[in-house]
């Protein structure tokens, strides 16, 4: 069964998802690893301004590579997904590839930033860890 990502309602051109939930985190991780798309996902919080300084690159390299789904997660709203993840400091940066972390980065390096999303399969294959599987409860 093939299944396409479901976006929820864009607003002006923003091409950035905010995860609100951890069953939207699983839904969009899953899909994205049904598709073999890869994932670029933003750790951050609305009341860090390093965070919130890096939202204009994310969303620049979000509007250049159409092929790749980027999701924004505030820690604050989806604490259970940045625990799970290790993610300790903000703003920190993951590229998912079928639900497995190929890279990870820690701090605002719009530079390193875009290395990450640029970067090809072969050179991801250094650090590759599975993303834990989250229960959602009811």
């Amino acid at each position: 069964m093939d299944v396409e990502i479901q976006r929820p309602r864009e607003v002006g051109s923003c091409r950035v998802v905010k995860v609100d939930k951890e069953a939207s985190w699983e839904l969009f991780t899953a899909q994205a690893a049904n598709e073999g798309r890869t994932v670029a996902a933003h750790f951050g919080a609305s009341w860090c301004v390093t965070s919130l300084s890096m939202n204009y690159k994310f969303e620049e390299l979000a509007q250049t590579h159409p092929d790749m789904l980027f999701l924004f997660v505030d820690v604050d709203d989806v604490p259970g997904v940045s625990s799970k993840l290790g993610v300790k400091a903000m703003p920190t940066f993951f590229l998912i590839k079928g639900k497995e972390v190929m890279k990870k980065i820690v701090g605002a390096n719009s530079d390193e930033l875009h290395k990450m999303v640029d970067s090809d399969d072969d050179s991801l294959s250094s650090a590759v860890t599975t993303l834990p599987d989250i229960v959602i409860e009811k």
